[in-house]
């Protein structure tokens, strides 16, 4: 059985900790490999690393650092189909996801491929007699990402493409339930010329996460994660000195309006409900019909498509979704079902008995839609992410804006309609971070930047895009004259008079 061990200083080691975790295969059931998870000291090795390697690469060009990441997008891309089986195999979403998650992680390499431009700084001619004012934007040193299991290729991209583009040396500690193309990541990125000790990756459990945090050589952390540890690492990552974002749960919302097309509502909702088994966090798991009309159309058309829903094995070409990553989430996310139903809310497809012959010991679930969820049932104020949907009916247009506004989560929601006031307005009020209208699932391209409110999101700064570049630099601002002739002291503080 295959044992992966760490990526430190550009070559793969072998865990040394004597702790073990297994990484299933979601589709059987079964036990397929093992990684080892980090001692303190083993993270003290690859920090060793990225901050001998930190001077150096810092003093290399913008151009040329964005050379390396053009050529690690050449061999992510030829590695397409490697990288997607062995995403698949051990996350569980199916082949054609799996390629969409490298795929936009590729995105933002594309996007940190830009950074000659992106890291110039300012300049102010005369900004006194004789005075200009110029800044520049310097990497912070080793900074490091921890990375969920749900994307176990986007995300980490997302984070070390832009701030190794930027100067900086980067650690990644995975999720333990799918380590390897984080692995291959960093094995790609040596093979795309940059030096030993610019990306290290460690694999472990909090023990790793709370050496990162405690480490006063990493000077800033990037999370994707639950709400409650994402609220750990910002709290005691800031209380250690650390710039920190840290982005947490979601409860996204759909607000349809009556006026809408509502068989492309129902066919967006069900792929951006159900794909990836409801495993993203920008999923959709809470429909709101505003109307009692719209709501009842809205259930009669979705129950037969989830229904419908095609679901197969991890290597599936033409499957709608795999199964969930874990025994112990699929379990989880039953609970949440018998929870809704306690609750008061109608089981109008109940996807917890599904089995899949052949693979009777996989970590399957059919699909399950609910109606009649409202604020307060535990299930919705919650985040389930599973292959759930919550129907929650609304009666107008502003209950339905307040639903995601009062929630505990804002990451992300979409209003479908036809009336560009109505949807104007409601981007103009909701109290979420990414608004989509008439688009399911709103994640910003790789050049704007992408980031939640509320429990979803915790610091000032976003993902990729120009906040990317602002969250893994500091600024120095240099004011400079060259006189001729200096007369005198000056004992006040310099002004623009």
């Amino acid at each position: 059985m295959t044992t992966h061990g760490h990526f430190i200083n550009g070559k793969a080691v072998a865990g040394s900790s004597g702790r073990l975790h297994d990484i299933f295969n979601p589709s059987t059931g079964e036990v397929q490999s093992q990684v080892a998870l980090a001692s303190r000291s083993e993270l003290e090795q690859a920090v060793d690393a990225a901050e001998k390697a930190f001077p150096g690469w810092a003093a290399v060009n913008p151009q040329r650092r964005a050379r390396v990441l053009f050529k690690f997008k050449e061999l992510v891309e030829k590695d397409m189909e490697n990288l997607a089986h062995m995403l698949s195999s051990e996350h569980g979403k199916i082949l054609p996801d799996a390629r969409g998650d490298i795929q936009r992680g590729l995105e933002v390499v594309e996007f940190a491929c830009g950074i000659p431009h992106l890291q110039k700084g300012e300049y102010t001619e005369s900004a006194g007699p004789g005075i200009d004012v110029y800044s520049m934007r310097q990497p912070l040193g080793v900074v490091a990402g921890i990375t969920p299991f749900n994307f176990p290729a986007m995300i980490p991209m997302w984070m070390f493409s832009v701030a190794i583009a930027c100067g900086n040396t980067f650690i990644n500690k995975p999720s333990e339930k799918d380590p390897s193309v984080p692995m291959r990541l960093a094995e790609l990125m040596m093979e795309a010329g940059a030096p030993e000790g610019v990306l290290n990756v460690v694999n472990g459990d909090k023990e790793a996460v709370d050496a990162i945090i405690e480490d006063p050589r990493i000077k800033a952390i990037s999370f994707v994660g639950s709400s409650d540890i994402a609220h750990y690492i910002y709290a005691n990552g800031a209380k250690h000195g650390k710039r920190v974002q840290a982005f947490g749960g979601a409860k996204n919302h759909m607000i349809i309006l009556p006026d809408a097309d509502m068989e492309n509502v129902a066919n967006q909702l069900i792929g951006s409900a159900y794909g990836s088994a409801g495993e993203r966090c920008m999923a959709t798991p809470v429909a709101v019909p505003v109307g009692e009309g719209t709501a009842d159309r809205l259930v009669e058309m979705l129950k037969p498509r989830v229904e419908g829903l095609r679901i197969g094995p991890s290597m599936s070409e033409d499957s709608d979704l795999g199964p969930l990553v874990s025994a112990a989430h699929r379990d989880r996310v039953k609970s949440y079902i018998q929870m809704a139903v306690d609750e008061g809310q109608e089981l109008v497809v109940d996807g917890r008995e599904f089995s899949l012959q052949g693979y009777e010991n996989g970590f399957f679930m059919g699909g399950t839609l609910l109606d009649r969820a409202k604020p307060g049932h535990k299930s919705y104020d919650e985040e389930i992410f599973g292959p759930v949907l919550q129907v929650v009916r609304a009666q107008n247009f502003e209950e339905a804006v307040a639903l995601p506004s009062d929630h505990q989560y804002g990451n992300g929601v979409a209003i479908f309609t036809r009336n560009g006031d109505a949807a104007r307005e409601f981007a103009r009020q909701v109290n979420v971070g990414m608004v989509g209208v008439n688009v399911p699932i709103p994640v910003p391209v790789a050049y704007h930047t992408f980031g939640g409110w509320k429990r979803s999101g915790f610091g000032d700064t976003n993902q990729h895009g120009p906040e990317g570049v602002r969250f893994w630099t500091k600024i120095k601002t240099i004011t400079q004259r060259w006189p001729e002739d200096i007369q005198g002291s000056e004992f006040v503080i310099p002004t623009m008079n």
